[in-house]
């Protein structure tokens, strides 16, 4: 009976690896973002879909400017509750470049749900250019290649300071962010209370639109993490089957052998 209980203990520990877990924040004295409490955590933790469509929202609005979402196909929406001919709608709001056509020129044509996101930049020169020399980062996979994950997302985005404290040098064009390595980061604060209107009466404040877009961005990095976890449960059901099975085996093998 001990092998069966410890057989089930392992399953479990190794589903809770194979679904992820909070990430400390590492490098010396770097202060580690709070630990949220996100929808998706844990073994049955799932996404909310209301959440992931205002995080999109967010995106669209406020972060599409400059951050592209290069993995991540406008018919990949589905997986956040929109329906086809939403994704449609949302697909043909975007100019695609295309071609060539008969003539050997490219051309621009509204977007359909095959395509994936458009980058807000030609290259990466071009967006060095309109940033200050700085090159603004890929979103579709930011919350699985950053330390912390969507906690240093979520802090990074509520840390911003209208100051650096007393004695700190801050660089011209920088910005002070509590949590951003070094402190200083090139990206002027996004949010604020009320940058995105929500319609569903969520209220519109700057913590809560970081929180939407971090669970949205958690979502273009993990698309398939409900579906990961779906799969765990599955196999731990089957171990705990099979360790009863064979634990029955055995006594029935050795029964005569112990008595």
């Amino acid at each position: 009976m001990r092998k069966f209980a410890l057989t089930a203990i392992a399953a479990a520990f190794a589903v809770t690896a194979f679904t992820g877990g909070a990430a400390k924040a590492a490098g010396g004295d770097q202060p580690a973002p709070a630990a949220q409490d996100w929808s998706w955590q844990g073994l049955f933790g799932t996404y909310d879909r209301a959440q992931l469509q205002r995080g999109f929202q967010v995106y669209k609005n406020v972060c599409a400017g400059c951050h592209s979402l290069r993995f991540i196909a406008f018919r990949n929406l589905e997986g956040i509750g929109f329906n086809e001919d939403q994704i449609k709608a949302i697909a043909a709001e975007y100019d695609i470049e295309d071609g060539p056509n008969d003539d050997g020129d490219m051309f621009d044509r509204p977007g359909i749900p095959a395509d994936y996101f458009p980058a807000p930049f030609p290259n990466e020169k071009a967006a060095a250019a309109s940033n200050g020399g700085a090159i603004p980062p890929d979103l579709s996979l930011m919350n699985k290649a950053r330390v912390g994950g969507p906690d240093y997302v979520f802090g990074l985005l509520t840390g911003y300071e209208e100051e650096a404290p007393e004695g700190f040098d801050l660089a011209d064009g920088k910005y002070y962010n509590h949590y951003f390595p070094g402190h200083q980061i090139s990206m002027a604060p996004p949010l604020y209370d009320e940058a995105v209107e929500y319609t569903d009466g969520t209220p519109m404040t700057l913590e809560q639109h970081a929180r939407d877009i971090t669970a949205f961005l958690n979502w273009t990095a993990q698309p398939e993490l409900e579906a990961r976890k779906a799969l765990g449960m599955k196999v731990i059901l089957f171990l705990l089957v099979l360790t009863a099975m064979m634990y029955a085996v055995k006594r029935k093998i050795w029964r005569d052998v112990e008595h």
